[in-house]
């Protein structure tokens, strides 16, 4: 089955054809990181007309690959991400899928954005054996969505079904790290420059020992906040925050790779730390990693540790699955069409969805 993939969330562009759930037969994205830089963080309306501009642009380049790798092969469905994310781009690629779906005559399949990146470790390029096992075989996992927007613990009894049981409770991880950046002014996105800088800091500096102890983000249990959640697998980065901006008033910015590979680290204990504690109550057989930072060096590095001495296998995407694209809502349209057909076309867009709704 051949499924193209569409994904406008926030501010890339992106379409991918995947056979059967797993398989990328392409995979086109148009990054707006440059008309965004300037600001600082993404602007909705730039966005929006960003997506409009060039939707129909991406969406034919992956089909024409896609098409040239199989010999003209008919589409079986079209798959769009309806949300979590910004409403004014959501729109403009749900529009633009169920308008394509319904001139091929082919199914419009509506897709969880959080849901899909924890599919992305189950894909593999044309050619490639699989690093990850068949996904509809896993019973218990655990996964963390981990991205400029979201920073969330999920409980996995089998796949398809899900329960947050852990979150950040102000800024997502990635939202932690680019405001660091701009507070520091390494530009945007800031995710990638810190991991380069604290990865040669930490090289020249093995031990960790002269690392700032900036705060690991732990909230207290009976904050309203939780909304019911174990504090131990919540984090809170808005108090990081403001002890970095405290300390550059107080120490200055000189020691700069000190100071983001610091700041880093806590951020990057902290997920380890809700991680292990997740994993230590739950048992699961498989921990699924997947968002923008999840490409962090670090991270991948430090959760691997985690899941090593908790023995359970950690899988993660291959980079270039990390950020938002249209192969992790195709492939995962493959095995989720609990929204399809009438009932896909008849879907909004929801900014707010979470991923428990993914169940209904």
């Amino acid at each position: 089955m051949l499924i193209l993939g569409i994904e406008t969330s926030c501010d890339e562009t992106a379409a991918a054809v995947v056979r059967d759930g797993r398989e990328t037969i392409s995979n086109v994205v148009f990054t707006q990181i440059p008309l965004h830089k300037r600001y600082g963080g993404v602007v909705p309306e730039i966005a929006s007309r960003a997506h409009i501009e060039k939707i129909d642009a991406v969406v034919r380049a992956a089909l024409d690959e896609a098409a040239e790798a199989t010999g003209g092969a008919p589409l079986d469905a079209v798959a769009v991400t309806y949300g979590p994310g910004l409403a004014p781009a959501l729109i403009v690629g749900l529009n633009f899928a169920k308008g394509l779906a319904a001139s091929l005559g082919v199914p419009l399949v509506a897709i969880n954005h959080l849901e899909a990146h924890l599919h992305t470790p189950f894909l593999f390029d044309a050619g490639e054996t699989p690093a990850a096992p068949e996904p509809s075989r896993l019973r218990r996992a655990l996964g963390l969505v981990v991205s400029g927007g979201h920073t969330n613990w999920i409980d996995m009894p089998s796949y398809g079904r899900y329960r947050t049981i852990g979150q950040t409770l102000d800024d997502a991880a990635g939202e932690a790290f680019d405001k660091a950046a701009k507070m520091l002014g390494l530009g945007y996105p800031g995710g990638p420059v810190i991991d380069k800088m604290a990865a040669a800091y930490n090289a020249a500096h093995p031990d960790l020992s002269a690392l700032i102890p900036f705060p690991k983000g732990r909230p207290r249990e009976g904050v309203s906040a939780l909304a019911g959640l174990r504090a131990d697998f919540c984090v809170s980065f808005s108090g990081l925050k403001t002890a970095l901006m405290r300390y550059v008033e107080r120490e200055g910015a000189e020691e700069r790779e000190r100071i983001v590979a610091s700041y880093q680290e806590a951020i990057v204990q902290a997920l380890a730390g809700r991680t292990e504690a997740a994993l230590c109550a739950y048992r699961p057989e498989a921990f699924v990693l997947g968002g923008g930072v999840s490409l962090n060096s670090r991270v991948r590095s430090v959760l691997g540790e985690v899941c090593a001495r908790a023995g359970v296998p950690l899988y993660m995407a291959k980079p270039k699955y990390c950020g938002d694209n249209g192969a992790m809502v195709a492939g995962l349209a493959f095995y989720r069409r609990n929204i399809a057909g009438d009932a896909a076309m008849a879907v909004d867009a929801a900014p707010s969805l979470e991923i428990a709704d993914a169940e209904q």
